[in-house]
């Protein structure tokens, strides 16, 4: 970034990352690990039997809504993007293999945050022609009464989400292709805003349906080759764990500024993969039909650790495993590939570019239905919605060819200011799903399936969802 608005957008961005959202997101993940006694480890079990009950569509027909597995791929679509593949890379160039550790630190931690937010997401969530939508916007309006903030957070969602990281995402999938089948950027461009303007036209159920195909494909392949990689190198992958370690504490510093440098990438990076606290997957989890809120947002919680603890995990050790890492000034997909290739072959190359194509075109995905339910919040007006949708498809040719340093430091600036306000709603709010929680859990140890009324915890207001105990 030369000019300087780049310079002004990197200082900003930096500023709020380092001295306000790093320390805000990892404070505010333990006080709800603790608040929640360790939820998201003492339920991971009921994390995933409510994942794969929300794969049993019959469940679900007669209700309107998502299934819980449909909102769970919707918003791993969004997570699980480029950064998985570029972001581990980068990670580890910069801030040495011990920020692995605190990547996966940082998402043991954030789970909490994320079982929260997409709780309360399901707490305020309000009725549509196709069963339920909400997200931060809505719960600021109707936990806070606070419209202005809803907007504010729901218009930083629609140019970070819905705008910006199209392009960033459409780039990384034309130089991929470009550099292994010598396409032409554009084309690349062209193509995938055609598919992405038939999806998108057919509403949020294409969406989820698509979704719901597309993420378990290509994150169960991805993480196969990892295995069959570590099954390759069986010998070494203690002592990958080990160079983790160390190199987490700067007992080893191989690469990176010691210590200091883990930690910052570790929780930069972790943060900006498994999104736990930004307000993006809440979106997702309104969109479902469940019997009670905790259900999903268990769910979510869960994706929080899919995506790091399984999904970055195995770039890590395709990277690691490989000498790639300590030779020359490789970072970014460039390292993902060379390490790649070193243990496959050349056919590693036109892998990442097809990878890399599922990663980012699924996270197009869940963007756009993020910038939609946002846009609907802001106004129900159509010609708004159809000015979004123009807009998104025109970011994707544009991002296609363009130089994104820019578009990149405009990304993590929109990000993380939307983090600021979500996470200032969580703690004001965050008591709220504690005590949804607890409701849950009383009809467990009854040996009952949970179900959640608007008034089965005291003070609630502004709930539009839920019946009433005396409808009953």
């Amino acid at each position: 970034m030369d000019s300087w608005l780049g310079a002004l957008v990197g200082s900003l961005s930096d500023f709020i990352w380092t001295y306000i959202l790093i320390g805000f997101l990892l404070l505010l993940g333990l006080f709800f690990t603790l608040q929640t006694n360790f939820v998201q480890f003492r339920l991971l079990p009921s994390m995933i039997r409510e994942l794969f009950k929300g794969t049993d569509r019959t469940a679900f027909k007669e209700k309107k809504g998502t299934t819980p597995f449909q909102a769970f791929a919707i918003s791993t679509a969004a997570r699980v993007g480029t950064g998985n593949l570029a972001g581990v890379a980068i990670a580890i160039s910069v801030g040495g293999p011990g920020a692995i550790f605190w990547m996966w630190i940082v998402a043991l931690i954030g789970a909490a945050t994320g079982f929260i937010e997409s709780t309360l997401a399901q707490v305020y969530k309000v009725k549509d022609k196709d069963g339920f939508h909400g997200g931060p916007a809505y719960y600021m309006q109707k936990g806070l009464n606070s419209r202005g903030m809803g907007i504010l957070f729901a218009i930083l969602m629609v140019l970070c989400f819905g705008l910006i990281f199209n392009g960033v995402q459409t780039n990384t999938i034309s130089g991929a292709f470009n550099q292994s089948f010598n396409v032409d950027p554009l084309i690349i461009g062209i193509a995938v805003a055609a598919i992405m303007g038939f999806i998108i036209f057919g509403g949020v159920r294409r969406i989820a349906v698509v979704a719901e195909v597309i993420v378990p494909i290509f994150a169960v392949t991805y993480v196969l080759v990892a295995i069959v990689i570590m099954v390759m190198n069986f010998e070494q992958v203690p002592g990958v764990f080990g160079l983790i370690f160390s190199s987490a504490f700067g007992l080893n510093e191989v690469i990176g500024g010691g210590i200091g440098a883990a930690i910052m990438n570790g929780v930069q990076r972790g943060l900006f993969s498994n999104e736990a606290g930004m307000g993006s997957a809440p979106n997702a989890a309104a969109t479902v039909y469940v019997t009670h809120p905790v259900k999903q947002g268990l769910v979510q919680s869960l994706g929080v650790l899919v995506d790091t603890l399984i999904i970055c995990s195995a770039t890590a050790f395709i990277i690691l495993l490989s000498d790639a890492y300590t030779i020359g000034d490789m970072e970014g997909i460039q390292l993902t590939q060379t390490a790649l290739n070193s243990h496959m072959g050349d056919w590693a190359g036109p892998f990442v570019a097809v990878a890399v194509f599922f990663f980012a075109f699924s996270s197009l995905l869940g963007n756009y239905y993020y910038g939609e339910v946002n846009i609907e919040f802001i106004s129900e007006k159509p010609v708004y919605l159809l000015a979004f949708r123009i807009a998104f498809i025109l970011m994707i040719l544009v991002g296609s060819t363009a130089n994104l340093e820019l578009i990149w430091g405009m990304a993590d600036l929109f990000m993380g200011t939307m983090a600021v306000v979500n996470l200032v709603a969580l703690l004001l709010l965050g008591h709220v799903a504690v005590k949804v929680l607890r409701n849950y859990q009383n009809q467990t140890r009854r040996g009952f399936d949970p179900v959640f009324y608007k008034d089965s915890v005291k003070g609630l207001k502004n709930i539009e969802s839920w019946g009433s105990k005396r409808d009953k």
